[in-house]
């Protein structure tokens, strides 16, 4: 995977895309278009990096600051009290398919067990 333009570095470069549902000068958040469970949401950076390998000490703030996103989009979703999942594909083996780093907020129903859980 490279740097190289993406769906989601598309939408990240637009400030008025209006798929995003939330968007600060770090991230953008929409809502994915094949959802797997009653909320699923991407919070995505407005950095362009394909994958977690890609993270340096400069970006651990941006890293940090996607999970208090997600916990305030979680907040507005309703699924705070109930439970949601937060899941990063990391590489082909991983199920990654598009080259843009992103978390998938998951939650509104009752989620399947994941091995170590």
């Amino acid at each position: 995977m490279t740097t190289s333009s993406s769906v989601f570095s598309d939408i990240a470069r637009d400030p008025l895309n209006p798929a995003a549902i939330y968007r600060d000068d770090q991230v953008i958040v929409v809502r994915d278009i094949n959802p797997q469970a009653p909320v699923h949401l991407l919070i995505i950076p407005i950095m362009p990096l394909t994958s977690l390998a890609q993270i340096g000490p400069n970006q651990e703030q941006m890293i940090g600051h996607m999970f208090v996103v997600a916990e305030e989009m979680a907040r507005r979703e309703g699924v705070t009290g109930s439970g949601f999942r937060l899941i990063v594909n990391q590489g082909d083996d991983a199920g990654q398919e598009i080259a843009h780093l992103h978390m998938h907020l998951l939650g509104g129903q009752k989620l399947g067990g994941l091995v170590g859980s």
